[in-house]
């Protein structure tokens, strides 16, 4: 049995412990997918090939092969997080080319689980901008290489989009996991506070970043994060009736929102209506200061994880950024703004129990070189494009891209939805019931399982 490449993390798994495959087998598939396809798409900045046929062969003589969730799966990894000997760049000629003694703890849950690390992901210069691009080049969009993938764990989904990993693992820290999946055709889930390890850079962006699944079907997604989380995430035992609450505006003031996504949304509601729940239309009570508490926490972020780093060597959008935050790192630290935010939106999700938006405003922005460009035009696209997402970062509460629909160039159009504290198994049972009405395609028809 062949043409693994474009199946999914658990038809992969099964059949590598039914031994109807090895994982080297399964692995050197993808690798050679990697590298008949990925010069196109830009997903990796370094394949570990010999390493990961080695790791296939060892994962293969393990005496509990029979039962790993994850037996033989090939994964990319986001370069912001530890490998084991290789070494993490975020995306930048500034920071050291050392390799890692331990992996990072989620990729070390991984490996146990079965995942072989075939790769990690390319990034922008420090994970800070919804466009992935740099000195170790430019990811696009597998469904539209003239766009790009986004930002910041672009690289993470170009990989999945493309079918060259059936599952890869990024971060979110202002829609990080979000905006590339809902560019790429993905379903992701942005965990709540708590849930899955974080350890990302120098502090999580005070708490707000999360690390996460990118996948092609909802069962991966919740395989993948079941073993992130240490354990399998708490099951609803029977299905409810949830509020579901409908809104189109963007969070931020001034930001028009285009007509695929309002669509996507519309379309989104109907199916959870005509599934039994109670669908109303409602728009948060966003404050106003929302998008100057989102520019202080993304900057200050930047500031923290750019200390010790040669400026010489960051881009200028990147020392502009972090430049800018240095000021608010103080106010930020102390989570006041965040706490008054999560009291100012609390009383809606005791309304509601879920919020159903765009994933996105607007197509992404063209591929091509933002990290030569100025910080301004930087900033202007980003927010242009991707309102939806920060709020829940400042408020460190749950929320999933799930894609619906197609923009007019073919590619994916996607939703997003949120939930209160705790909510994940809600938020991936919406998702589940999305996926079942209006299926989604898993792979870009330019890198299907039979290019």
């Amino acid at each position: 049995m062949g043409n693994w490449a474009g199946r999914t993390a658990a038809e992969i798994a099964a059949a590598v412990r039914a031994k109807e495959v090895t994982p080297r087998e399964v692995v050197a598939e993808h690798l050679a997918r990697i590298e008949r396809l990925d010069g196109r798409v830009g997903a990796f900045r370094k394949v570990r090939s010999e390493a990961a046929l080695a790791e296939a062969d060892e994962l293969a003589s393990r005496a509990d092969l029979a039962e790993l969730p994850l037996a033989g799966v090939p994964l990319a990894v986001k370069d912001n997080l530890a490998v084991r000997g290789e070494a993490h760049r975020d995306g930048s000629a500034a920071t050291p080319g050392t390799p890692a003694d331990e992996d990072h703890v989620t990729v070390a849950r991984l490996r146990a689980a079965g995942a072989v690390v075939v790769g990690l992901t390319n990034v922008p210069e420090l994970c800070v901008f919804g466009t992935t691009e740099g000195v170790y080049g430019t990811t696009r969009n597998p469904w539209d290489l003239s766009r790009t993938a986004g930002g910041s764990s672009g690289g993470s989904a170009a990989a999945v989009a493309a079918g060259l990993v059936p599952l890869a693992l990024g971060n979110d820290g202002m829609g990080s996991l979000r905006i590339p999946a809902a560019n790429c055709g993905l379903v992701t889930l942005k965990p709540g506070h708590g849930v899955v390890p974080a350890g990302i850079g120098h502090g999580d962006w005070f708490g707000m970043a999360e690390n996460g699944p990118l996948a092609t079907t909802v069962e991966d997604l919740r395989l993948m994060l079941d073993v992130l989380a240490g354990s399998a995430l708490p099951r609803a035992s029977e299905p409810v009736s949830l509020r579901v609450a409908v809104a189109l505006r963007s969070p931020l003031a001034g930001i028009s929102v285009s007509r695929p996504y309002t669509t996507a949304v519309r379309e989104a509601a109907g199916v959870l209506a005509r599934g039994g729940h109670q669908v109303r239309r409602a728009e948060p009570p966003y404050p106003l200061s929302l998008g100057v508490t989102a520019l202080r926490h993304w900057t200050a972020g930047t500031a923290v994880d750019a200390e010790g780093l040669d400026p010489a060597r960051l881009a200028r959008r990147t020392r502009v950024h972090a430049a800018l935050g240095r000021r608010s790192v103080g106010s930020v630290r102390t989570g006041d703004a965040r706490e008054r935010l999560r009291a100012h939106l609390t009383p809606f999700f005791i309304e509601h129990d879920v919020l159903l938006t765009p994933a996105l405003a607007r197509r992404s922005p063209a591929a091509g070189p933002w990290h030569e460009r100025g910080w301004l035009r930087n900033i202007l696209a980003n927010t242009a494009y991707s309102p939806f997402t920060p709020p829940w970062n400042l408020t460190g509460w749950p929320a999933m891209s799930v894609p619906l629909g197609t923009l007019p160039s073919g590619a994916p159009c996607a939703v997003q939805l949120v939930g209160r504290p705790g909510s994940e198994d809600v938020l991936l049972g919406l998702a589940q019931e999305l996926e079942k009405r209006r299926p989604w395609q898993r792979t870009a028809p330019m890198t299907g399982a039979g290019s």
